[in-house]
């Protein structure tokens, strides 16, 4: 079964990268499910499983309001499924100074979201413009990538229908 997307999702599609292999993350600061700094984190650590990134900034409106609520609700509906993860990235491209490693570690806690968080600020090499944002094309935030157990994305968009992600996930085998 294929995810489907809505009437608006097919008219503007993607932004270039559905259905293309996902790109390898280069994040070097990340917390674990319990809030502890750990190592980095890479695709690779979870071959064959289905991959939830949800990627957010701390000032985001739209984060706090859509995103992080779908993204817990996910979470828990999928608690003990062991086909997918799920992971979050702060996708910084703006407002460095409310979108920082501490204020990450901060949501992750008063959203009892008990998975990976990174953090991605990106570099010289990326105009210090998040690395996933650029390497999957992203429009922003609140954004959803979803990435299936052979590395393919097939959903890289903002306007995710939990309910119907939610039933997707609980079918796969």
């Amino acid at each position: 079964m294929k995810y489907k997307r809505n009437n608006i999702q097919d008219r503007i599609m993607s932004y270039g990268i559905e259905s293309k292999n996902a790109p390898e993350f280069n994040i070097p600061k990340w917390i674990d499910r319990y809030g502890n700094e750990t190592g980095s984190i890479k695709l690779k650590d979870y071959e064959e499983k289905f991959k939830v990134i949800y990627c957010f900034q701390a000032w985001c409106p739209g984060c706090h309001s859509r995103g992080l609520p779908s993204l817990k609700k996910m979470v828990d509906a999928l608690e003990g499924n062991d086909k997918v993860v799920f992971l979050a990235i702060q996708t910084v491209f703006e407002g460095r100074h409310a979108n920082t490693f501490e204020k990450l570690k901060e949501i992750q806690k008063e959203y009892s979201i008990c998975i990976p968080f990174g953090h991605d600020e990106g570099d010289e090499s990326t105009e210090n413009i998040s690395s996933t944002m650029r390497n999957y094309r992203t429009g922003g935030t609140p954004w959803f990538i979803l990435i299936d157990q052979n590395n393919k994305v097939i959903f890289n968009d903002f306007n995710l229908d939990d309910n119907k992600a939610i039933e997707y996930l609980k079918e796969l085998k």
